[in-house]
């Protein structure tokens, strides 16, 4: 059996192609590259030099800004009292603990003695609530209507709402 001698030369040409096209594949991938990122560079500098400027205004005491640039409401004026975070364990099972963030929205004007009454009058009744009585969703409405039946009794009519900020059971 003789070797035809045309068929070692096509491999090797096939392969020093092959070698070739990465090889422009790579170069023109890489100058690519090079020129989104120095397109993009700019862009994202400026970005940074922006967070930067904002976080200088914001720390030399610009006050009454969010972070994304919308004035923030001022709850106090307008009738809002943010209770102090209420933790505690529940009546059964006692390792179970709940923590609840709540809000008053007050008629008028804000009652910190009435806001006191009513974190205590929370956490009291926090303390008898089992963990199946506030399970699910209705569980949760039942808990809500029953704080906020509380608070109305309380504060006699001054609070129109409780807000759940958190509610955490672990």
């Amino acid at each position: 059996m003789e070797q035809v001698e045309g068929t070692e030369p096509k491999k090797k040409s096939a392969t020093l192609m092959l070698i070739a096209a990465i090889a422009v594949l790579t170069l023109v991938g890489g100058a690519g590259g090079w020129l989104i990122g120095s397109l993009l560079a700019p862009k994202i500098a400026a970005v940074e030099e922006a967070k930067k400027a904002a976080e200088a205004e914001k720390a030399a005491g610009a006050e009454g800004k969010a972070e994304d640039g919308l004035p923030r409401i001022d709850a106090e004026a307008n009738g809002i009292v943010q209770l102090e975070p209420i933790t505690t364990n529940l009546a059964y099972p006692s390792e179970s603990w709940i923590r609840l963030e709540v809000a008053l929205l007050f008629n008028g004007a804000t009652d910190v003695k009435i806001a006191e009454d009513v974190h205590q009058d929370i956490l009291a009744y926090l303390r008898t609530v089992s963990l199946q009585q506030i399970e699910g969703p209705r569980g949760f409405q039942y808990l809500k209507d029953d704080i906020q039946e509380r608070v109305d009794l309380r504060s006699e009519g001054r609070v129109s709402k409780v807000m759940f900020r958190t509610f955490v059971i672990e």
